[in-house]
């Protein structure tokens, strides 16, 4: 039974008035339960641009979160400042007990978190904390020795294994929503915040994610098929929904793991990856800045600034490298298997550092997420856990060949090379490198290194 002290629920990257673990819980322990969400202008202050397609996401988003919540009986306080800072000060000034929040694994934010539990229990109010984000956290799923896995399918088999109903149940908030406490402040606008909009090109909020999912869902026995096929409608577009939190993981596994064939049983592997980066990274938070494999800090890359030029630009002259990184730039959205070819490019053909190529997605990926980037920039680096080994080079002809046959996203952003045939349109138009000559050096980079 809920006891007599009032609580404070912050929302971060879980945007969703069902299925939440820690509202849940401070609706179950507490009278009253007011809501927060922070415009972090720590976050804020350092995007590159002030049309910001997450912004416009996130306040969207929050649009929707508020009206689920004001309809349920209670509402949300939205904040513009330093959350460390306005997370204290708004307890303080509502009296509560506790903070409750779900968990987050990026170092920042797990720093932030730190100094805002000392702030409160300065106040003498506690900060609770629950898994929200993953099905598993780290120390979940670890080897028989008690050691993080830095193998994906040992990883997978362990996940799966343990994977039962109760870690997949949701977490009710309805039944227990008389506990909402109202809040009568507006929505900020983008504004205010100092943001244009800049709208994605999917639609957002809790609503958006169920109808994305809805769709997906009858899409998603072919997905083991046409999942690497950049021009087919064969992904899930759900990721930027589950990295603002407004699809529950729990209810996505849960579809994937209780159907049968292998278009879902390929996107629960895909989930799975998901929370194994975030265990790499709640492991290993080195790998921020760092190679995971720490002497692989030691290669020597040329970082010729034309060359980068050229690939944020889509200036290569190989055409599906081009393709991919234009639609980065134009919607903000990239196929995976693009991602991995436009990385395996600038590391391996133009030798440039990952850690520049994943710097620059992360400025402008709509569902940027630091553990997955980072693991999917070192993978394909081959200075990751699990990673592509080195002396595996993608070829960008042979997988544009393979990848986009008829060429149809190619000629969707290289418009100049529409007029080409299936076969001609996939070769080399003045490109900056020489593949065979590009794969020879980083053959060599990584050989001397090894030696």
């Amino acid at each position: 039974m809920p006891s007599d002290s009032a609580a404070l629920v912050w929302f971060r990257r879980d945007l969703r008035a069902h299925d939440h673990a820690a509202l849940h819980a401070a609706l179950r322990g507490h009278r009253a339960v007011h809501c927060v969400f922070v415009f972090d202008t720590e976050i804020l202050d350092a995007l590159p641009s002030r049309a910001d397609r997450r912004v416009d996401f996130i306040w969207r988003s929050l649009g929707e979160l508020r009206a689920a919540l004001i309809a349920l009986g209670g509402g949300l306080h939205v904040l513009h400042g330093r959350a460390r800072e306005e997370i204290p000060r708004l307890a303080a000034r509502l009296g509560v007990a506790a903070v409750y929040a779900n968990r987050d694994y990026e170092p920042q934010a797990l720093g932030r978190d730190r100094e805002v539990e000392a702030c409160l229990l300065a106040q003498g109010i506690a900060l609770h904390s629950r898994k929200d984000q993953v099905i598993f956290e780290l120390q979940e799923i670890l080897t028989g020795a008690g050691q993080p896995y830095t193998v994906f399918t040992p990883y997978r088999n362990a996940w799966l294994k343990k994977l039962a109903p109760f870690y997949l149940k949701a977490y009710p908030v309805r039944r227990h929503a008389h506990h909402l406490a109202r809040a009568g402040a507006a929505l900020p606008s983008l504004a205010s915040l100092g943001f244009r909009s800049a709208p994605m090109p999917l639609p957002a909020g809790m609503s958006g994610g169920k109808r994305l999912f809805a769709d997906f869902k009858r899409r998603i026995d072919n997905y083991a098929k046409k999942r690497d096929y950049p021009a087919l409608n064969g992904s899930s577009r759900l990721s930027v929904h589950l990295r603002f939190g407004t699809v529950s993981i729990r209810e996505l596994a849960a579809y994937a793991w209780r159907r049968e064939g292998a278009g879902a049983a390929a996107w629960l592997s895909e989930l799975c990856w998901r929370d194994f980066y975030f265990a790499v990274l709640a492991a290993r938070p080195d790998v921020v800045d760092h190679a995971f494999r720490r002497a692989y800090d030691a290669l020597r890359f040329d970082d010729d600034e034309r060359l980068w030029r050229a690939w944020c630009e889509g200036r290569t002259g190989y055409p599906l490298v081009d393709a991919a990184m234009r639609c980065l730039n134009q919607t903000g959205t990239l196929h995976n298997r693009l991602r991995m070819v436009a990385a395996s490019f600038l590391v391996k053909d133009l030798g440039i550092d990952w850690r520049r190529g994943e710097r620059y997605f992360a400025g402008k990926l709509n569902d940027y997420d630091l553990a997955a980037n980072n693991g999917g920039w070192q993978w394909a680096a081959s200075t990751g856990c699990d990673a592509q080994p080195w002396f595996r080079i993608f070829n960008p002809v042979t997988q544009s060949r393979k990848f986009d046959p008829r060429g149809a996203f190619i000629r969707a952003y290289v418009p100049e090379l529409a007029h080409l045939d299936d076969r001609a349109i996939h070769e080399p138009r003045a490109p900056v490198v020489d593949h065979a000559a590009a794969r020879a050096r980083t053959l060599a980079r990584f050989g001397a290194l090894r030696q």
